[in-house]
C-alpha cells in the first residue's frame, strides 16, 4: 500500500514571507505530495491570507491545496461561503478543526462548538465533496479531561464524516501507536498520519510544544539546551531524533507522513532524503 506525504504552511504575512513561500512550495512541490495544508489562524484571524495562499497553491504549484478551517470564531453563513469558494477553485480537500479563541475575543465562539460540528457541518452543506482530515492528539488533547475523553471525542468526528486524521506532533512513537491501537478498537480505520515537526530551533521548539501540549522526551531537551547558540549541533542532532522517529512510524505500518515545514524548504528537504523517499 503506498504511503502518503504532505507538507503545511502557514499563510505569510509579508510581501516578502509570500515570495519566500512560493519558492519553498516551488522546491517541495518537486517531492510530489499529496497536497499542500494551509492553517487558519485563531478565530479566522488569517482568513483572507489564508484564503490568497491556499488558491495561489491551488491554480500554481502543480499539487492540491487542503486549507485548514476552523468553526471557533466563524458562523455558518461564513462557512458556508468558504466551502463554495473552495469547490467552486477544485479543492478537494479539507482540514476542519475546532480552533483556537484569538485573544480579546472573550465567549464569542461562534455558531459551531467544536470540530464534529464542523464535520456534520461540510458533509451536511457539500455532500462527499470534500475529503475531510481531522486532528488527533496520541499525547492527548491539552484541553481534554483524559486521554479516554479526548478518544471518545475523535471517534465522534469519525462519526460524523471524517475521512482521516494528522496528528499533533510528538517525538515519542509509542504514544502514537497506543492512540491508533485504541481508536481502532473503537471500530475506527481511517488512516491516522502522523504530524511530523523537523528540529531546527531549541527555543522555538520549546515556545510551540509549551503551547500546544507536545511533550519533548527529557533526554531530547537535555542534549538541546546543552548545545546553547550552537546551531549546526542543534540541527544535525534534530535531524537524527526525527528521522530516527519517522523511520520507527513507518516501520510500525504508518500510513504515511505529514511535515510542518515552518514556511522552509531544507528543513524538511533534509529528512526526506535522510528516509530515502521517492524524489529524494
Amino acid at each position: 500500500m503506498s504511503k502518503h506525504f504532505s507538507f503545511e504552511f502557514f499563510p505569510p504575512k509579508t510581501d516578502a514571507g509570500a515570495v519566500k513561500l512560493r519558492d519553498v512550495t516551488k522546491a517541495l512541490a518537486t517531492l510530489q505530495p499529496e497536497y499542500f495544508s494551509v492553517t487558519y489562524g485563531a478565530g479566522g484571524s488569517t482568513r483572507d491570507r489564508s484564503l490568497g495562499t491556499v488558491l495561489e497553491i491551488q491554480h500554481n504549484s502543480g499539487r492540491p491545496a487542503a486549507p485548514h478551517l476552523s468553526c471557533i470564531g466563524d458562523s455558518r453563513e461564513e462557512l458556508a461561503e468558504l466551502l463554495a469558494t473552495y469547490k467552486a477553485n477544485g479543492i478537494r480537500h479539507i482540514v476542519a478543526l475546532r480552533g483556537d479563541l484569538p485573544s480579546g475575543m472573550g465567549g464569542a465562539h461562534g455558531e459551531l462548538a467544536y470540530a464534529a460540528d464542523l464535520v456534520k457541518f461540510i458533509r451536511d452543506t457539500t455532500g462527499d465533496h470534500f475529503h475531510i482530515e481531522v486532528a488527533a492528539y496520541p499525547e492527548c488533547h491539552p484541553q481534554a479531561a483524559n486521554l479516554s475523553t479526548d478518544i471518545t471525542n475523535f471517534v465522534n468526528k469519525v462519526k460524523q464524516g471524517a475521512s482521516s486524521a494528522i496528528t499533533q506532533y510528538f517525538f515519542n512513537a509509542d504514544s502514537y501507536f497506543h492512540f491508533v491501537d485504541e481508536v481502532r478498537k473503537q471500530g475506527v480505520d481511517i488512516p491516522v498520519i502522523p504530524g511530523i515537526m523537523p528540529i531546527t530551533n531549541f527555543a522555538n521548539l520549546v515556545r510551540f510544544s509549551d503551547a500546544c501540549g507536545a511533550e519533548i522526551p527529557r533526554w531530547i531537551r537535555k542534549q538541546m539546551a546543552s548545545y546553547g547558540d550552537d546551531t549546526v549541533s542543534t540541527q544535525k542532532f534534530g535531524e537524527d531524533v526525527v528521522t530516527q522517529l519517522c523511520e520507527q512510524l513507518l516501520a510500525g505500518g504508518a500510513p504515511g507522513l505529514h511535515f510542518y515545514t515552518m514556511n522552509q524548504t531544507e528543513p524538511t528537504m533534509a529528512l526526506w532524503r535522510r528516509l530515502g523517499l521517492p524524489g529524494a
